[in-house]
């Protein structure tokens, strides 16, 4: 089978989030079973060329009721097989994509020009299919951002009168995050070149504006979320961001498939970023990994004390609010009552920030880092007891199956994908992975970190054997690579 992933992100070579993660390892392990998968992404200035391959001859784009050319670079993605490859090719329009941010920067966190940017870049998949010979069984587009390929090719590429290839192509599109769609002024329809039935037959229109998500939602042939419980969350109300109707519509052609995690990358057998390696039988790297994090956080070195670790964007989806918000987040009475070691890493919104450093300058038990690093991640998520992850919601989740494959508990609230990988704590029993509470607010994650912090001074043969269970699950891509296969020949199969 012949898929083609349209990305607005990719590892290692642009990435803000999960979604990135996700095209990488799933493309990889599609591979693996023997198919042939390319990407395609645009060239971003933060990408250097230098490391590329230019394809000869230039790539025209209609659009607009012109044409616009671009250049097409290529390269092979890192960590796939050299029986398996897959290649990654660039579209490099500098005027677009020559930018430091990949949506935006700080001081425009979204391009003014980014519907004619992912516009162009949805247009110019197709015609790098025609450049280099090759069309696909399926188009699988990620994300708002490249919604507007499926819209092409229902709209414009499977029609009678267009320049062909597509006919047999079917579409399929990945809701990563529901709550970013994609809404701009209406009157940047006209740069698609799709006439304006097109802009109402396909679900464009939003309260007089013009929403991406919503039109890829209404024109693929399947549509899908990261975890199944994602998909249930987002056909109701609560959670629907508006759109819960359309899904609703869409049932029929909707699904949950969870993601996984590169094994590969994040394992503790093979994770050569923490001080030692280590697995179920052996436990003592993580020992060792615990007492580095104290160090590296200049936090007093005490195997006894449980340490919380937090590896997160500073945003109200993960619930910073309640944990940071100055006067009532639930930071500081957690560290002044409970004894405890708690350090984060992570950046996001200004006041956010500014509180954490206020917080970690206060208490002697709370130390933070604004920023990222890749290394400090990986320490995190090996030496921490315990990962706090109080999300407001969560439509899959990575760092708790992360935290689950270091034997590190993750404590969740009971939404989105953390229900679909985490089980709760039995205390009878001391059967579960981790710790889950229902609403969102301070006093319910205090009282779950102080729930898990009881069970670790008094329950300590409940958590060893929690950590255990918690390394056995299965969460590598393979399972999930394979329901993907299925919902493609779903797809194929309608259409036919």
């Amino acid at each position: 089978m012949k898929i083609l992933m349209v990305t607005s992100e990719a590892v290692p070579f642009a990435k803000t989030g999960g979604l990135a993660d996700m095209v990488s390892s799933l493309s990889i392990s599609l591979a693996r079973l023997d198919h042939d998968v390319k990407i395609v992404i645009p060239r971003y200035y933060s990408i250097d060329r230098s490391s590329l391959e230019l394809l000869p001859g230039a790539l025209g784009v209609p659009i607009g009721g012109s044409e616009q050319w671009s250049a097409v670079y290529t390269a092979s993605l890192p960590g796939a097989a050299k029986k398996h490859p897959v290649e990654v090719y660039f579209i490099d329009h500098e005027m677009y994509f020559g930018k430091d941010g990949i949506y935006g920067i700080p001081g425009e966190p979204d391009f003014l020009d980014n519907p004619r940017r992912f516009t162009f870049f949805c247009r110019a998949a197709f015609q790098l299919c025609r450049k280099i010979n090759w069309y696909p069984d399926v188009i699988h587009a990620h994300d708002w951002s490249s919604a507007i390929a499926p819209v092409y090719l229902k709209y414009a590429e499977r029609v009678s009168g267009s320049l062909g290839g597509f006919e047999d192509t079917v579409s399929v599109l990945t809701i990563h995050n529901l709550g970013y769609q994609g809404i701009y002024n209406k009157d940047n329809f006209n740069y698609t070149g799709l006439g304006w039935d097109v802009f109402y037959n396909a679900g464009f229109e939003d309260w007089n504006m013009l929403n991406f998500l919503k039109a890829g939602m209404y024109s693929a042939d399947k549509l899908n979320t990261v975890s199944p419980n994602y998909a249930e969350e987002t056909m109701t109300q609560a959670h629907g961001f508006r759109l819960d109707g359309v899904l609703r519509y869409r049932y029929a052609d909707y699904s949950g498939i969870l993601n996984g995690i590169d094994t590969n990358v994040w394992n503790p057998k093979k994770d050569k970023l923490i001080p030692k390696k280590y697995s179920a039988a052996d436990m003592t790297g993580k020992a060792l990994a615990k007492e580095a994090l104290q160090k590296r956080f200049d936090l007093p070195v005490d195997p006894a004390i449980p340490v919380f670790g937090m590896v997160t964007r500073l945003t109200e989806q993960k619930g910073v609010g309640e944990l940071f918000g100055p006067g009532y987040g639930c930071i500081w009475p957690v560290c002044r009552d409970m004894n405890l070691q708690l350090v984060l890493i992570g950046t996001g919104e200004a006041w956010c920030e500014h509180e954490i450093n206020n917080l970690s300058s206060r208490l002697p038990n709370f130390r933070a880092l604004i920023g990222y690093s890749e290394e400090l991640s990986h320490l995190i998520e090996a030496g921490s007891d315990f990962f706090l992850m109080p999300s407001r919601y969560e439509p899959c989740g990575l760092n708790q199956m992360y935290s689950l494959a270091y034997g590190t508990l993750p404590i969740v609230r009971r939404t989105g994908g953390l229900i679909d990988t985490v089980e709760n704590y039995n205390e009878q029993t001391g059967s579960g992975t981790g710790f889950m509470f229902d609403e969102l607010n301070p006093t319910a994650i205090y009282n779950t970190v102080g729930w898990a912090v009881w069970a670790w001074y008094n329950q300590r043969d409940h958590i060893e054997a929690m950590r255990l269970r918690a390394m056995k699950q299965d969460f590598s891509w393979e399972k999930s690579a394979k329901k993907y296969v299925e919902l493609y020949e779903e797809a194929i199969q309608g259409k036919k």
